[in-house]
């Protein structure tokens, strides 16, 4: 049996968001590899083996589908949103090249999702319509230096943008600082959406200006999008033009 990885994207909660590819590619698994709660998405079925594990062992989950493969299974790595969007592809491509030189020649796929950053500005209206950066405000991966550098320097660039992992328990004090820095650099009349459980029934849409935002708005559940200057309000939906005025 030829085996192949798949990574795909499960999109941002709603079973109707799943692009079909990846439903199809999904009954064609034998084993679904992933953290804990995307995971438990999939349905069980005869012949597919589910393995969860935790947040923090990427890379290991990532060799782990590589080393299957190698061995002829049928393996689905599952990310929410989009697996290219601060998920699992980059993960697999880095362990690939940390790993055997004959896991080059299995058969890799990468299939999109719809990430919480579209659905989130879908729900709103159109916040990204002009050019906008997407940005990380976890810690894990990148010092919090570089963070409020990015930060500083999209806001005074103009773009919109839309934050993911925007605070945590672990850190809460950070996104109190990251609102700081984006009042000096976009305004305060400016626009801030926080979009909390986008496609589910917890589904919480909430826009503000920067001067009235709280840090206690956003939690892990929510995507956060911020518009530059010329961003605002058309009766409920919040849209950016597509030509900077």
């Amino acid at each position: 049996m030829t085996g192949w990885v798949v990574v795909a994207g499960l999109g941002p909660g709603r079973d109707g968001l799943i692009v079909p590819e990846v439903a199809e590619v999904l009954a064609l698994a034998t084993d679904v590899v992933g953290y804990i709660p995307y995971v438990r998405r999939v349905s069980p079925r005869a012949g597919l083996t589910l393995h969860e594990s935790d947040n923090r062992v990427e890379l290991d989950r990532a060799s782990h589908a590589l080393d299957m493969a190698a061995g002829g299974k049928r393996v689905v790595v599952v990310s929410s949103g989009d697996p290219g969007v601060f998920a699992m592809a980059s993960a697999v491509f880095e362990a690939l090249e940390k790993g055997p030189a004959d896991w080059l020649s299995l058969d890799i796929r990468i299939l999109p999702g719809i990430t919480a950053m579209l659905a989130a500005a879908a729900r709103i209206g159109a916040p990204l319509g002009h050019d906008f950066a997407a940005i990380n405000l976890s810690d894990n991966l990148k010092p919090w230096d570089l963070i409020e550098k990015r930060l500083r320097l999209a806001g005074e660039a103009g773009f919109a943008m839309a934050f993911y992992n925007p605070r945590s328990s672990a850190r809460p004090h950070q996104f109190a600082r990251a609102l700081h820095i984006l009042r000096e650099a976009c305004g305060e009349d400016t626009l801030i959406s926080f979009a909390r459980a986008v496609s589910t029934p917890e589904e919480e849409i909430n826009t503000v200006t920067l001067a009235e935002a709280t840090p206690e708005m956003a939690d892990m559940r929510t995507m956060v999008i911020v518009g530059n200057r010329d961003t605002r309000r058309v009766g409920p939906y919040v849209y950016t033009p597509r030509s900077a005025l």
